[in-house]
């Protein structure tokens, strides 16, 4: 399974990265940063747009992860996902 994921658009880089570090310590997990797309540069804005992570279709995986994205949430001010 695959979703995108995308977190306050201020989110530092580095918080991304520490995500995608938690997420990947699982196994089967991968995770991409998905670049900035906006067309005008802001220094409030985050480096990254968000994350694109695929785990394997297991209902447990799946369970995992989102409570891994929801602590993110929790400490940073929500997420939200697409497919």
């Amino acid at each position: 399974m695959s979703e995108r994921v995308y977190y306050n658009p201020r989110l530092p880089l580095a918080v991304y990265r520490e995500l995608a570090a938690h997420l990947q310590l699982l196994d089967g997990i991968s995770v991409r940063l998905l670049p900035q797309t906006c067309s005008r540069f802001d220094y409030e804005l985050s480096q990254i747009e968000g994350i694109a992570v695929t785990w394997p279709p297991t209902p447990n995986m799946q369970a995992r992860c989102e409570e891994i994205l929801q602590h993110y949430g929790l400490q940073h001010g929500g997420w939200q996902c697409s497919q």
